[in-house]
């Protein structure tokens, strides 16, 4: 292509140049005049362009987009071919961005050489063309990435702590992944708190995701949960203070983002039929389709109708424990009897099937066949930090405690987790200054 990498040749010519070595008096002048590289984007030179914003709307087509700024059919077809392995044109999605590069000719012809279709907000997809000839290239936008270290104050909710401190919404969701085992959000309490260290990207000045999270110290009930992140058996994990892992048998919850409607009981006025009757689970009121998870591995025992309970699924675990889940809208694909689930499967989704007043999900656990208050299930961790592998915990463990109290240098600083050094151990001051942010730094993901 005429334009495409055109800077690419440029920059190495001027690296050449200035790797000779020679550097007499003549070149430096001559150095000093040369003109600077032409100005690039997704690695097209754009000084002879104007640009053109879009949004891919429902139901539009790479081929419909391209036409209506004069592309043929027949260069279409030879563009869809070409992209096939590359990006096939079917993978649009409405909602999402391009941006036309045009070559003014005259006064009122004007020629499309590239699209740009952006992916998100890093990833994006060149569609070239250069007389009959198509081309297709994928690149990447550079992505700076920022080092946070954030506290909060709960007064209503995780999230509203996140928008109330103006910190990326992603942020619950991380959190709530990592203490989904140990923090019961549904039980967040006035007063609750937390500190995050994480990774915010940035492209030029706008923030587009998070990254790595560093570790967290979440206060809640009166206890506090620290998140430190350590590599064990190649895989990162999120472990206590002492090494026990924040994993546990099975998840606080089956669902996220809802509130409970109704607790577990034995004797409550039923909202339907008005009389006072047990209630034997925790209702968990949540708009119809969204997503439930399995809270622990297992195998499904029964899938069918559940009389008052509409559409029910019940799952066998580890322990003599089973969990129940009604009143669900539909089944998720591949879920039937016999079917064996991971913690954290996707099952089936909120509904108000059977008897309801509206949609929900009520969730019961069994042990032994006796219905037991899911919100009092004790709690089994999984597998802790092998003793093999203590000294290098300790050793990560200790600084992400001091930078999660402010106290930590940047040459201290937890960067990579990979190939942590057996060192000596860096001793924590005893300190509760956590209200004013790290100084941001660029750091390297692990």
């Amino acid at each position: 292509m005429k334009h495409l990498f055109k800077s690419t040749f440029a920059i190495l010519a001027l690296t050449a140049a200035a790797c000779t070595g020679r550097g007499d008096k003549a070149q430096q002048q001559q150095a000093q005049t040369e003109p600077e590289p032409p100005k690039t984007e997704y690695g097209i030179v754009v000084d002879d362009y104007r640009t053109e914003q879009g949004v891919v709307a429902g139901g539009q087509t790479v081929g419909s987009i391209l036409s209506s700024y004069g592309i043929s059919a027949a260069k279409i077809d030879r563009l869809d071919k070409a992209a096939a392995e590359v990006f096939p044109l079917r993978q649009i999605r409405a909602g999402n961005r391009y941006t036309m590069f045009l070559h003014q000719e005259g006064d009122s012809v004007r020629r499309l050489d590239y699209m740009v279709y952006h992916r998100n907000p890093v990833d994006y997809v060149v569609f070239a063309f250069d007389g009959d000839s198509v081309g297709v290239a994928t690149g990447a936008r550079d992505v700076t990435t920022v080092r946070r270290r954030h506290t909060a104050n709960i007064s209503s909710s995780l999230w509203g702590a996140i928008m109330e401190h103006d910190m990326p919404y992603a942020l619950a969701a991380e959190l709530d992944d990592i203490y989904q085992w140990t923090i019961d959000f549904f039980g967040i309490q006035k007063g609750d708190g937390f500190t995050v260290i994480y990774d915010e990207k940035y492209i030029d000045t706008v923030c587009v995701g998070i990254g790595q999270i560093w570790g967290a110290r979440f206060d809640h009930a009166g206890k506090t949960y620290y998140a430190i992140p350590f590599k064990q058996d190649g895989k990162l994990k999120y472990w206590e203070a002492d090494g026990k892992s924040l994993r546990k048998q099975m998840l606080k919850a089956p669902l996220k983002y809802t509130r409970i409607s109704s607790k577990f009981s034995k004797s409550r006025l039923h909202p339907v039929h008005k009389v006072y009757r047990p209630h034997l689970g925790v209702d968990y009121a949540a708009p119809t389709g969204t997503p439930v998870h399995s809270v622990a591995d297992g195998v499904v025992t029964f899938k069918g109708w559940g009389g008052g309970g509409g559409n029910t699924l019940k799952i066998k675990h580890a322990g003599n424990l089973m969990t129940g889940y009604l009143h669900l809208s539909r089944y998720a694909p591949g879920i039937s009897v016999g079917t064996r689930v991971s913690q954290g499967q996707l099952i089936g989704y909120v509904g108000r099937t059977g008897t309801a007043t509206g949609p929900h999900l009520d969730y019961r656990i069994w042990k032994n066949g006796t219905p037991i208050d899911p919100l009092k299930i004790p709690q089994e961790p999984a597998e802790p930090v092998a003793e093999a592998s203590r000294s290098q915990f300790e050793w990560v463990r200790d600084r992400i405690v001091a930078e999660l109290d402010g106290e930590v240098t940047d040459a201290e600083r937890i960067t990579q987790l990979d190939s942590i050094p057996a060192a000596t151990v860096l001793t924590v001051r005893d300190s509760t200054a956590t209200a004013a942010p790290a100084p941001a730094t660029e750091t390297p993901q692990p």
